[in-house]
């Protein structure tokens, strides 16, 4: 229905399976590339031999890139195809990785980073016209729930089999893979075509200007996100030049589409309450779903590795599928908004489950509350972008800022969710910190005795009393700031389930609302068509 989209026709049922299949690939490859240099940060840091605030530039970037591309992505596609858009990409993409095996540094990293940012952001949308193939005309709706949860299984794949991969090759196995990946997902677009579209003119001078001003400054606003926690939101004086930057860059942006008459970004349209709401409530999904990084912090304080969770990772990965498939099963465009209510519950639900750990805590603990967190951040995910594309299909000169709008509360939600996350624990640990070590005095026999036993037990290392009394107090501390770190983790998870139980209630009382106004609008219409009748009885009578 829309330029620069394939046609549907008719497909055999072996092609319609190799169509979902290279779907899959593809949209597997837009997402896991990216996640499997998120999970493996601290040892990037390492291998790279940088600092924490610099490794950090590696996921900042990759949004930088995906969330521009997207800005031109649709209007290439519709002039050019995404065919080429996809070859050209994948290629960049692919030859990046190659370099980055031979030329090992922050800066390749980060080419690499951004190459895969703008193919990823064509692989997405190439991944759901793959999958949408493979689907007949009645079932397309599941088709589309699909094509966008392939994506969504990058990340617990990423913590799933990571670990292997650099027991293999170090540092060089996650990019042998990624390049295998981008490699494999360009052989079968080459080989397996979609079906030829429409093509129509549209690209405009005035487009590489918005470009011009929009892209620097979503990235500005995204390095702002992606390292304020790590630099210290008020430490850094660069992070508010940035912002400030970002806001006139963005602003401006705005302003130039706002006064066009065939604008790349409708701002009236997307300024309507419907838009807005629909924005707002990824934003807020998005952070709830950001839990999720909050538990690996919280395991990790407790002193675990990867390889110690592999079975909780197995865990997110089955509930994914789940809820991939159940929210296709009942994806229908009445059951939107019921999903996605029961969807914010069982996330409330299972984050106010991780809201009572300890340092007894293990993984095997928390199977129920991530099984329900996983399922419900995938399930939601098809109704949140099926209940908006129905105003594109209704305006289709709305599918830019439309994509946009969708692309960046997803990527920008996430790093705000990330940032608000990392920033409150992080609050919360200091001031658990401050209230423990307050009743830690040498006064209290239960801290001597404690201190005592700790030097005890490197005895037969140290013979200076003096230096065991010094490891004692050091061991305290660290059990201190341990306790610290997971009174302010179940601060975090009490925190997510409130904003989740708040966007059910905002949610429902928009329901609500619209239904009382609708009530009250009913019998106002059927007396306006009553009086209207009378008129026109009381006109032929007196006719």
């Amino acid at each position: 229905m829309l330029p620069g989209s394939p046609s549907t026709p008719h497909h055999s049922a072996r092609r319609r399976v190799a169509y979902l299949l290279v779907g899959f690939i593809v949209a597997l490859t837009g997402g896991l590339g990216n996640a499997l240099v998120t999970v493996n940060l601290p040892y990037l840091q390492g291998a790279l031999g940088v600092y924490p605030f610099e490794i950090q530039w590696l996921p900042a970037v990759y949004v930088m890139a995906n969330v521009s591309m997207n800005l031109l992505l649709v209007k290439f596609r519709q002039q050019y195809g995404l065919r080429l858009f996809t070859e050209l990409f994948l290629l960049l993409y692919a030859v990046a990785t190659l370099a980055h095996l031979f030329v090992h540094g922050l800066a390749s990293a980060i080419a690499v980073r951004a190459a895969h940012g703008m193919s990823g952001a064509a692989l997405t949308v190439l991944g759901l016209y793959y999958v949408l193939q493979a689907f007949p005309k009645e079932h397309r709706l599941k088709g589309v729930v699909i094509g966008v949860g392939f994506a969504q299984l990058a990340l617990p794949l990423a913590r799933l089999f990571s670990t292997d991969l650099l027991e293999i090759g170090e540092w060089r196995g996650l990019y042998f893979f990624e390049l295998g990946m981008a490699l494999l997902s360009l052989g079968c677009v080459l080989l397996l075509k979609l079906p030829p579209g429409d093509r129509v003119k549209a690209f405009e001078k005035l487009d590489f200007l918005t470009f011009a001003l929009f892209a620097p400054g979503v990235a500005l606003l995204c390095a702002v996100l992606a390292l304020g926690r790590t630099v210290w939101w008020l430490e850094a004086p660069w992070l508010g030049y940035c912002l400030a930057a970002s806001i006139v860059l963005v602003s401006g942006a705005l302003l130039v589409e706002h006064n066009r008459a065939r604008p790349l970004l409708n701002t009236r349209w997307l300024a309507t309450s419907t838009i807005a709401r629909l924005a707002l409530a990824v934003v807020l999904i998005r952070i709830v779903q950001s839990e999720a990084s909050g538990t690996v912090g919280f395991l990790q304080a407790l002193g675990l590795n990867n390889d110690q969770m592999q079975v909780l990772w197995l865990v997110t990965l089955a509930a994914s599928v789940l809820g991939m498939l159940c929210s296709a099963l009942t994806i229908t465009p009445a059951r939107i908004p019921a999903s996605m209510v029961a969807a914010l519950a069982m996330m409330a639900a299972g984050a106010l489950m991780d809201a009572h750990a300890s340092n007894l805590t293990r993984p095997a603990q928390m199977y129920v509350s991530q099984f329900l967190l996983a399922f419900s951040g995938v399930f939601i995910l098809g109704p949140v972008f099926i209940s908006g594309f129905g105003a594109v299909i209704a305006e289709p000169r709305n599918l830019i800022s439309f994509s946009l709008m969708f692309s960046m509360t997803q990527n920008l939600g996430g790093l705000l969710g990330s940032a608000m996350v990392g920033t409150f624990q992080v609050l919360r640990e200091k001031y658990h910190s401050s209230q423990l070590v307050e009743h830690l005095t040498l006064l209290d026999p239960q801290v001597a005795a404690r201190i005592q036993s700790g030097g005890a037990a490197l005895g037969g290392t140290l013979a200076d009393p003096g230096l065991r009394g010094a490891q004692g107090v050091a061991s305290l501390g660290a059990a201190a700031t341990r306790e610290a770190n997971i009174l302010a983790y179940n601060d975090v998870f009490l925190m997510i389930a409130l904003v989740a139980i708040g966007t059910i209630a905002w949610m429902l009382l928009h329901y609500f609302w619209n239904l009382f106004t609708a009530s009250k609008a009913r019998p106002m219409a059927q007396n306006a068509q009553t009086g209207m009748a009378q008129v026109s009885l009381n006109n032929s009578g007196s006719q």
